[in-house]
């Protein structure tokens, strides 16, 4: 009776010291790491919006798509604005633009490539922003006066629909606003 109490208490040490080495070769779950992406990940797709400002009223279509295994996200971007009073010949923007994460400032980072030839380099700004909001303040530009100041504003009203405000300032002036985009997301 003896031996038979002593072989199940040496069966279930066994068993406990069992169990704790699995455990401990089964590493802890780990803290799956914070989604850089998340402030502006809603822009993936295709969208289209109204373009109003300083060249006139328009139309405006855009595509963001995740590139390069998702280390980027790249924008392609037409506006329209046909004749008006305020732009007598019209005309058509084409602009692309490229985000991406700087890890060693830990912030996005917003890179626009206009047509006319102009690279804008914005960073997200956050304490300019806020719950709902992204701005992203201009730091350099070339082919352009670094001297101005230069931002966009995203203004998101629901996962669907955001409203994009560009605004450029003189040297020793205020921002004012140069143009204004509603995008709604696009219809499959």
């Amino acid at each position: 009776m003896y031996f038979t109490r002593w072989l199940a208490g040496f069966g279930l040490m066994v068993f406990t010291a069992s169990a704790f080495s699995m455990a401990a070769d089964d590493p802890a779950p780990q803290a799956k790491p914070p989604d850089r992406w998340a402030p502006i990940r809603f822009l993936e797709g295709e969208w289209e919006g109204t373009a109003e400002g300083q060249s006139g009223a328009g139309s405006v279509r855009r595509t963001y798509s995740f590139i390069l295994e998702g280390r980027y996200l790249f924008e392609k971007n037409i506006s329209t604005y046909p004749p008006q009073e305020q732009n007598k010949a019209g005309e058509v923007h084409e602009h692309w633009s490229f985000f991406s994460h700087d890890r060693g400032r830990k912030t996005l980072i917003l890179r626009q490539f206009h047509q006319e030839g102009f690279v804008n380099e914005y960073a997200l700004d956050s304490a300019a922003g806020g719950t709902g909001k992204l701005v992203f303040k201009g730091e350099r530009y070339e082919n352009f006066d670094n001297s101005w100041q230069l931002r966009e504003t995203y203004e998101v009203l629901s996962p669907d629909e955001f409203v994009e405000v560009f605004e450029i300032g003189a040297p020793g002036k205020e921002l004012e606003v140069y143009s204004k985009n509603h995008f709604k997301r696009a219809k499959p």
